[in-house]
């Protein structure tokens, strides 16, 4: 590392799911082992591979979002910024892992990052009551290099695009935010997940 360059904290976890029931019907079978005790993977008879997290088949989304997103939303809140994307082919579990499927109806223990994610901001808010918070909320789905805005009622698609400023600072334009919760403590104003559960549901 170059003298002055400033070390980026990027941290890359795998998990692996479980055979489908029509998968097992079809005889296929398991092709991704774990290393017992150990953050690494044996894909076939002998490639091995390093994360920095692995969870196995039997990983629940607790466990994930405990040792994954529950650092990162703390640090989020002391004013540091943070990114998490799910990447994997089509059926890899990226939409179970991430938001668990539609938020109402799922059971407690399957909900995915993102609800856990607004459930613990807001009660973290709540529990800060000497401190402004503005939440805001963007829905972007990146599908073969094109942007859409999920948010966007008046077109399904909305042209989006990505610019650098003077200071080689990158950010999207053109994209709908949506305020969830803008308040000044002491207003009388219980801050609630709800509506930014249902910016999530509308985005779908």
């Amino acid at each position: 590392m170059e003298s002055g360059m400033e070390e980026i904290p990027v941290k890359v976890a795998v998990r692996i799911r479980p055979l489908l029931s029509k998968e097992v019907l079809h005889n296929h079978q398991v092709c991704v082992r774990v290393v017992p005790n150990t953050q690494q993977i044996i894909i076939g008879k002998d490639r091995v591979f390093t994360f920095d997290f692995v969870f196995g088949k039997n990983s629940t989304q607790e466990e994930v979002y405990a040792v994954c997103i529950k650092p990162l939303l703390l640090s989020l809140t002391e004013g540091y910024n943070a990114t998490v994307f799910a990447y994997g082919q089509t059926g890899s579990g990226k939409t179970y892992t991430i938001g668990g499927g539609h938020i109402a109806s799922v059971a407690e223990d399957e909900k995915g990052i993102i609800p856990r994610a607004i459930q613990e901001l807001f009660q973290h808010i709540s529990e800060n009551c000497n401190i402004d918070f503005d939440v805001k909320v963007s829905y972007i789905e990146v599908y073969k290099e094109e942007l859409r805005d999920l948010l966007e009622l008046e077109t399904s698609v909305k042209e989006l695009h990505i610019r650098e400023d003077e200071k080689g600072n990158t950010g999207r334009i053109s994209a709908l935010k949506f305020s969830v919760l803008g308040f000044s403590v002491p207003k009388l104003f219980l801050p609630s997940p709800e509506r930014a559960y249902s910016l999530v549901i509308l985005g779908k």
